[in-house]
């Protein structure tokens, strides 16, 4: 199935930090937020990265409402990170991952076909973690098209 969920807790992530956009540090640990949500994309600019971005800011209003912190995450550097934020106008931040440290935590580096080529790349994905670091859910091979919307209504319908 393409759009892949799983809603069994885990075990807490092992704690990483990272840089974000705004020249802020990231840390998964002691993070204020009841869940946060990390959606790993692409590459900024491209059509269903703006696409997937867009939706999650339409939405970052009721998803702060349900106490969610959203933040999105690339290999893109800092500056492109910067530059997509604000052509977007997206109000979360951005975490650069160039070195893959996430992406390879998260599992989410993939073979995919580009053009007839094999090529690795970031495999759509997105995970909501509670405040303890536990995976709540998660989202691999995700199509763009009402997901944003669907991760809203996870976090909504949490206790």
């Amino acid at each position: 199935m393409a759009d892949s969920q799983t809603a069994a807790p885990t075990a807490p992530f092992t704690d990483f930090s990272a840089v974000m956009t705004g020249d802020k540090p990231f840390q998964l640990s002691g993070r204020p937020a009841r869940y946060t949500v990390l959606y790993f994309y692409p590459k900024d600019n491209t059509p269903g990265c703006t696409t997937e971005s867009i939706a999650f800011r339409d939405l970052h209003e009721q998803f702060q409402q349900a106490g969610t912190e959203i933040y999105g995450i690339s290999r893109d550097s800092l500056r492109s990170h910067e530059g997509f934020k604000s052509k977007l106008g997206l109000p979360f931040e951005l975490i650069s991952d160039p070195e893959e440290a996430m992406c390879l935590q998260f599992g989410v580096m993939k073979m995919k076909n580009m053009y007839g080529k094999q090529v690795r790349g970031v495999e759509r994905s997105t995970f909501v973690i509670d405040a303890d670091g536990k995976l709540m859910k998660e989202w691999r091979g995700v199509k763009v098209p009402n997901h944003a919307e669907d991760v809203l209504e996870f976090v909504k319908s949490q206790p």
